[in-house]
């Protein structure tokens, strides 16, 4: 079972670079690629609600979450 963040396509859609979402959020680049990347364990409340604010979006639209039976099919 998997979180799976769907920022790069926010960020495509919304054509917005990396370092203006980390600016206008309010959190370092490095810490957005670890969220961007998948690799973060937690996100608070109040990056989420920046980042749906910043991308005009609904959490859902960064987060989903799928089965391992759903990633291990090709």
């Amino acid at each position: 079972m998997a979180i799976i963040v769907d920022i790069d396509v926010m960020l495509a859609k919304r054509k917005m670079p990396v370092g203006v979402l980390a600016e206008r959020v309010g959190i370092t680049p490095a810490n957005l690629a670890v969220l961007k990347n998948g690799r973060a364990k937690a996100v608070r409340f109040t990056t989420l609600e920046a980042l749906c604010e910043v991308l005009e979006c609904q959490p859902g639209d960064l987060l989903r979450w799928e089965s391992d039976d759903q990633r291990a099919i090709p």
